[in-house]
């Protein structure tokens, strides 16, 4: 199946989103949800992955609570600009910045700086150490603006839907 042909209907939406709200049901569970046989819904949900729009399921970790337990926890927003913006030089950047283990998420952005990154420290010696390895080494590095989260408001990971127009409303 080619990853852009996948047509979505109701089911398939009702699906999406239970899955982005808890990927760690059972698929019994799941299927029983969205009243479907276990079968159907094992079908269904392994056709998403085929097409690729189910990138992967992973565990979340509570960022507060994991500080708590190890004693640190440090966030950073960081703003890059670069020198040189050619398609080389900002492909060089985000592969290091992808590769870095620091670095959660890492964003090309337009109209201001060239990229955004979301990058996680044990504490403030191990963030110089990172920022130093992927900033202040890079010679294409011209400016670097970072911001220290002090609170996390908000955090999700799903992406918005249409509400399907069928099935059970528990799910919306």
């Amino acid at each position: 199946m080619e990853k852009n042909s996948t047509s979505l209907d109701a089911i398939d939406l009702q699906l999406l989103h239970a899955l982005q709200q808890d990927a760690s049901r059972s698929n019994q569970a799941l299927a029983q949800a969205l009243n479907l046989s276990a079968p159907t819904c094992l079908r269904r949900v392994r056709r998403l992955q085929e097409s690729g729009l189910i990138e992967r399921q992973v565990a979340l970790l509570h960022p507060d609570r994991l500080a708590a337990t190890l004693g640190h926890g440090l966030q950073a927003i960081v703003e890059v600009v670069l020198d040189r913006q050619d398609s080389s030089s900002l492909d060089a950047f985000e592969a290091r910045a992808v590769a870095h283990n620091a670095v959660q998420q890492c964003w090309r952005v337009s109209s201001g700086p060239d990229f955004i990154l979301v990058m996680a420290a044990a504490d403030m010696p191990s963030f110089l150490r990172a920022s130093q390895q992927l900033l202040t080494e890079d010679a294409n590095v011209r400016n670097v603006k970072t911001f220290f989260s002090i609170k996390r408001a908000k955090f999700m990971t799903a992406l918005p839907l249409p509400a399907a127009t069928t099935g059970p409303q528990a799910l919306r």
